[in-house]
């Protein structure tokens, strides 16, 4: 069964920073590209950031320069370091893998910027 796990989401002020977290399992993990999204009520989910199996990155231009992808194949995990936070990154962020032909999400993890 595939699943993900997000974390590290929270309140912080603005100009502050975050790591988000993605404990991966069910799949091999470093065979595939993962990701991150995140939605607003209302709002379609929207592509954050990306990386690759062998590490090739890409991002939304509202959070290149500020936000950081990584991953570590020894412990299936993604990670994403958010620093310089706006208000406007104020929402649920969830993780994603795509595999089969279908795209795997975990439940989300909140975030709150405060101006």
């Amino acid at each position: 069964q595939v699943q993900l796990v997000e974390s590290g989401g929270g309140l912080v002020q603005a100009g502050g920073s975050l790591r988000l977290s993605c404990a991966v399992s069910g799949i091999i993990f470093s065979l595939y590209d993962m990701g991150w999204y995140r939605q607003a009520p209302g709002k379609q989910r929207e592509l954050v950031a990306t990386i690759g199996r062998g590490g090739l990155t890409n991002y939304a231009d509202s959070v290149k320069g500020r936000f950081t992808i990584s991953r570590d194949n020894r412990i299936n995990t993604v990670y994403l370091q958010m620093n310089s936070l706006k208000p406007e990154d104020t929402t649920v962020y969830f993780c994603n893998v795509h595999l089969n032909n279908l795209d795997y999400w975990g439940q989300g993890t909140p975030v709150t910027v405060s101006s």
